[in-house]
């Protein structure tokens, strides 16, 4: 099995920052690409941010320049600093990762349970 677990998430007045975490765990033999992905009400699931483990970063056109993604691969960790938070950027915040385990070698992709972020205007 291999789980994600999210923290970091919360309520945050407009032009404020949070700062999400996301650590994997389990039976891992390699973790390709991380990132997080939101689903805000009514909406679909978007992606927000993808991190090779190389740590080349792709971001949303909605997100850039205010949010940065950026991962520790030795703790399989991967964060989420968003600065300058608007309103829109409401919504439930999903981890994922791209991960090979240790019992098949095949790559899978795995969730983690989703971090509600509000922010208030």
């Amino acid at each position: 099995q291999v789980q994600l677990v999210e923290s970091g998430g919360g309520l945050v007045q407009a032009g404020g920052s949070l700062r999400l975490s996301c650590a994997a765990s389990g039976s891992i033999f390699s973790i390709n690409a991380m990132g997080w992905y939101r689903q805000a009400p009514g909406k679909q699931r978007e992606l927000v941010a993808s991190i090779t483990s190389g740590s080349s970063a792709n971001y949303a056109d909605s997100v850039k320049g205010r949010f940065t993604a950026s991962r520790d691969n030795a703790k399989n960790t991967v964060y989420l600093q968003m600065n300058s938070l608007k309103p829109a950027d409401t919504a439930v915040y999903y981890c994922w990762s791209r991960v090979a385990r240790t019992t098949t070698l095949r790559w899978g992709d795995y969730w983690g349970q989703g971090t509600q972020v509000t922010v208030s205007s």
